[in-house]
């Protein structure tokens, strides 16, 4: 288990070993028996996959050892054809692997290493009855990699009930963001949330900024309004066609496109080069995944900043993300922009917190706990009157009439 800020070199930390291993086995030999898969690393995301598959490939540029990447969204055939000819590093995501495991047309036997990388992420619980799937096709004999910025304790449990006597290395302390990201927050009504991106992106004039969104509906909605207020904008997310959203990446780091809105598919590994700037449009109700967003700036040493806009029901999470970090993070208030007058002190943490002494109840009436008394001045009770003797009502007999 190894765990690091993000923008540290986490693929470079596994890529170079497996390389290094491998290279006494690489072989010139055009036949695919000659190629089997010998290490496998799975990624929660398509980016990801294939940002790692490119790092294979840079750095092993001299190593005659074969690598390819599959994934969904995209034809198999082409994938099938780089597998029929051998590889030894495959960078798969988790379905898509087993879509090809089904068609036959990659086989696990030699496998001597698993890399999971972003491994809090492949082991919740959407990923991890496929990735168990995945692993009881493996050798026993292997070794387990996982990489990760964050290791959550739900998760940490899960792993060592799947690894045996694992070795753990933690660069930075658990769950820290990065040191070189400066984090701030802007106090704002929901309603104005939307305005008050444009107006930081018009008023600072930022060039380059990653969005991010809670939904993905939410991310379509947002790039399209801010086209409308003349920001170039466009949205990356999982109802997109792999195709589109690798022509929407490309934009955005060739500068073509100032603002992507995304949601947490691009928070985990991708490395936008000189990224200045993350804003929470959404706070994320992971404390985790802040970590992972923030992380997509300030890496390999440059600073970074990590906007967060908070309305008054953000304000449990937030907590739990200053928690997480062991960081109180500053507000700052944008004019005509803030909650409420009330609102904003609690926002602002001039307020008491609930953990506070509680001000004593008000005494209670004693007329609701003393018996009653009758007061000395009011007059005696009048005595009862006598009852009149009621007269029986005459009841005629059955037969013979009523008696004289």
């Amino acid at each position: 288990m190894a765990g690091a800020q993000t923008g540290t070199g986490k693929t470079a930390a596994f890529a170079l070993p497996i390389l290094q291993r491998l290279a006494p086995q690489a072989s010139t030999s055009t036949s695919p028996a000659r190629h089997p898969v010998r290490a496998l690393v799975l990624t929660p995301t398509r980016e990801l996959a294939v940002q790692v598959a490119e790092s294979f490939r840079d750095y092993g540029r001299h190593v005659p050892l074969r690598s390819t990447v599959v994934y969904g969204g995209v034809d198999m055939n082409a994938q099938i054809e780089q597998l029929r000819k051998g590889v030894e590093i495959l960078v798969a995501t988790p379905g898509r692997l087993l879509d090809h495991v089904q068609n036959k047309t990659v086989m696990f036997n030699q496998v001597s290493t698993l890399v999971l990388d972003e491994a809090d992420r492949m082991l919740d619980m959407g990923f991890l009855p496929d990735i168990k799937r995945i692993i009881a096709l493996l050798p026993a004999q292997r070794q387990n990699l996982l990489f990760s910025a964050t290791f959550p304790e739900e998760i940490r449990a899960l792993v060592k009930s799947l690894l045996r006597n694992p070795a753990e290395v933690q660069v930075a302390a658990r769950n820290a963001a990065a040191d070189l990201v400066t984090h701030v927050v802007h106090p704002v009504k929901r309603e104005k949330k939307r305005e008050l991106l444009a107006y930081l992106i018009q008023t600072r004039e930022l060039r380059q900024v990653l969005v991010f969104t809670g939904t993905r509906i939410g991310a379509n909605r947002l790039a399209h309004q801010l086209r409308r207020d003349h920001i170039q904008a466009d949205a990356i997310h999982g109802d997109k066609t792999q195709a589109e959203r690798e022509a929407a990446l490309a934009d955005f780091k060739a500068g073509k496109t100032a603002v992507l809105v995304a949601t947490d598919v691009a928070s985990r590994g991708l490395d936008i080069e000189g990224l200045p700037q993350v804003i929470n449009f959404d706070v994320p109700h992971s404390p985790e995944d802040y970590v992972h967003r923030i992380g997509r700036t300030g890496r390999a040493g440059m600073t970074g900043e990590a906007i967060s806009l908070v309305a008054p029901e953000d304000m449990e999470a937030l907590a739990a993300i200053e928690r997480l970090i062991k960081k109180k993070i500053e507000k700052v208030l944008v004019p005509s922009f803030q909650p409420s007058g009330a609102t904003v002190a609690t926002l602002m943490g001039d307020q008491p917190t609930r953990k506070g002494r509680r001000p004593a109840p008000p005494a209670a009436d004693p007329i609701f706990s003393k018996p009653y008394e009758p007061s000395a001045s009011a007059p005696p009770p009048a005595a009862p009157e006598p009852q009149k003797k009621r007269r029986q009502p005459q009841v005629a007999a059955l037969l013979g009439g009523l008696k004289r």
